[in-house]
């Protein structure tokens, strides 16, 4: 992705000035390259290199100009020369990573990433470490999203696509048609403005002609844009660019604001700056939620959490602003989030470099619970993201269709509009209850499994005894429903000769009580570990002498079965292998002291499967609560 650049403004603040006294030719350089100049800055920066003139600084600077042009190919060239520079600043390690991912090479990505991490740069450790599971998950994905063809895409920059009313809006630098072309310095394209064309028509031949009516565009950058539902009101990004003047920064940089517009016989008019906008830092990015309370927006400002991070404000209905809020680290990193987009359903989609992807920016959506607290950041996935810059998605109001941007290969220009169609998640969702008293059972376990009886997924129901699961249509299942003092209930599941629009399917499980004479059941209380051990600790053995005694003196019937758990540190498999360890040590155990075999019926290790609490690496925990889920459980399975 080249011209979108200038959206991702962080980066601005990154350039430093460069000391005085240097060659001609390198101040030249190094003033184009402040002025964002990158395509001539590295002809002048090679030349220096040919002429082993400050050959660290210069590999340093083509370097940042190619992935600042968004060209990982060229920038992946450069840092690997940067890297083993003696004393070079360990930011680089991170650069050179990120560009790796931009040419696929993932293993080495994860290598540097790790170096960065040991050199004292801030990262999450999930970022590189289950790096292999998270690329086995992405590209063994099912494909939910199929590509179609946009043939309106210009040899420019093309993105930020937003239909409404039938109506076709997207931004481009496809300034073709007039007399007089401004250039973008950055990639000498020309400067960014807003198109609109009716879907129903011929969309091969857009020209200048399209451009918006009105005064939204200018000799400047516009876009992206977003629409009030009852199209009356446009929100949109330009250059700060008021009364024909370009303001600029202290540092010389001109800032992005965003603007409203009203629609007045046709015409895009009445401009009028947002008041939340300031002269000192960028905002950008405008997304509106489904009933125009809350305007969505990508900023720069002081306080953030990264490079550039995600904010909203309320709309009220006096046309007043609240203050703008930050959406909190779950969504924003340490690095660039931006091209916010709410679906009809409020669903958050986003770009972002920071969250761990296939490339450079990827295209995420935010899960939340039904408190709306966002529990989990799901990247999309093939074919939407790729290992190039990918972003501004937009979804129709069905949720079937939609577009995104990307600069991946292949494109016609340096970025490129992608029209979708999208098969709707189908939910298997209903209630368990108890067969003798009716009341929902909360904490019952679902397993789904195929026609060939493999499991393709677990869930929980919650305290409503509620649960779901997303599955395929025309297929077969299984579903079976399990919690401790209750039968088991296995259910055929089948989903064929559904409508392809269909949304839900209701399944209703009852469980029948096990009737157990009373006992103690507290007394059966979890065992805990050590992190990444599986040895029993002396308070361990302590409860299982208990559980002997249970077992041999009181209760001489008693069938059990043993399970236990790791945390979520880690990667996958190997907890699996943990906790099969553990389940194991706590059996042997057991054995060992003199409970038969054949009263304990199967010790099964889940992983980091059932988690006691949500410290599942979204959010940070203290080593107490961690220390939860790292347990053997006790299951009493029959009394007589």
């Amino acid at each position: 992705m080249k011209l979108k650049n200038h959206l991702i403004f962080s980066i601005f603040l990154a350039i430093s000035c460069i000391a005085s006294g240097q060659s001609g030719i390198q101040s030249k350089a190094d003033n184009l390259f402040n002025n964002f100049d990158f395509v001539n800055a590295t002809t002048l920066y090679k030349e220096l290199i040919s002429k082993n003139y400050n050959t660290d600084y210069v590999t340093r600077q083509v370097a940042d100009s190619y992935a600042f042009m968004r060209n990982p190919d060229s920038a992946v060239v450069y840092y690997k020369k940067v890297v083993i520079q003696p004393n070079v600043p360990t930011i680089y390690f991170y650069k050179y990573a990120q560009a790796l991912r931009g040419v696929k090479d993932y293993k080495e990505s994860r290598i540097w990433f790790k170096n960065f991490k040991n050199a004292g740069g801030e990262i999450k450790e999930e970022t590189y470490l289950k790096d292999d599971e998270f690329l086995n998950a992405i590209f063994n994905a099912k494909q939910n999203y199929f590509l179609k063809e946009v043939k309106f895409n210009s040899k420019y920059s093309d993105f930020a696509a937003f239909e409404h009313n039938n109506d076709l809006y997207f931004v481009s630098a496809r300034d073709e048609g007039v007399s007089t072309k401004n250039r973008y310095s950055w990639n000498e394209e020309p400067f960014l403005d807003i198109y609109v064309t009716n879907k129903s028509s011929n969309t091969d031949n857009i020209s200048h002609k399209s451009k918006i009516k009105g005064a939204v565009n200018t000799t400047f950058h516009e876009g992206p844009l977003t629409i009030s539902k009852d199209g009356q009101t446009m929100y949109f990004s330009r250059n700060d660019f008021n009364n024909q003047v370009l303001d600029k920064n202290t540092q010389g940089v001109t800032n992005l604001k965003i603007y409203k517009a009203s629609l007045e016989d046709g015409k895009w008019t009445n401009i009028v700056e947002l008041p939340f906008n300031s002269n000192s830092y960028s905002i950008s990015h405008p997304a509106l939620n489904k009933d125009g309370s809350k305007l969505y927006f990508t900023s720069d400002m002081p306080g953030g959490y990264g490079g550039t991070d995600l904010y909203y404000v309320d709309v009220y209905k006096n046309g007043t602003y609240s203050a703008p809020q930050n959406l909190g680290n779950n969504i924003n990193t340490s690095k660039n989030e931006c091209f916010p987009f709410l679906n009809n359903e409020n669903a958050l989609f986003f770009a972002s470099d920071g969250h761990p992807g296939l490339g450079l920016l990827d295209i995420f959506a935010a899960v939340t619970n039904k408190n709306n607290a966002v529990i989990s950041i799901l990247n999309l996935g093939i074919p939407v993201n790729s290992n190039k810059d990918d972003f501004s998605f937009f979804m129709t109001e069905d949720g079937l269709s939609g577009y995104f941007a990307s600069n991946r290969d292949g494109g016609i220009g340096s970025d490129d509009i992608y029209a979708f169609s999208r098969i709707p998640t189908l939910k298997l969702e209903g209630t368990i209850t108890d067969a003798v008293t009716k009341n929902p059972i909360a904490n019952a376990v679902t397993t789904l499994f195929d026609a060939n009886n493999k499991t393709i997924a677990n869930a929980e129901t919650d305290l409503n005894g509620h649960y779901s699961i997303n599955i395929d249509l025309n297929t077969d299942y299984s579903l079976k429903t399990t919690k401790q003092n209750y039968l088991d209930n296995t259910t055929v599941i089948t989903s064929k000769g559904m409508a392809a629009n269909t949304t839900s399917l209701k399944a209703n499980i009852v469980l029948n009580p096990v009737p157990l004479e009373d006992i103690p059941i507290t007394e059966l209380v979890p065992i805990y570990f050590d992190f990444n051990k599986y040895d029993l600790r002396r308070d361990s053995t302590v409860e299982l002498d208990r559980i002997v005694d249970l077992m041999i003196n009181s209760y001489p019937n008693m069938a059990i079965k043993i399970e236990s758990h790791t945390d979520s540190r880690g990667p996958t498999t190997y907890n699996e292998i943990l906790s099969e360890e553990r389940a194991k040590a706590t059996y042997d155990y057991l054995i060992k002291k003199g409970v038969n075999p054949d009263r304990i019926l199967g010790y099964k290790g889940f992983g980091e499967r059932k988690l006691t609490n949500n410290c599942d690496g979204t959010i940070t925990c203290t080593e107490e609560q961690h220390q939860l889920n790292r347990r053997t459980q006790f299951i009493v399975i029959k009394m007589k």
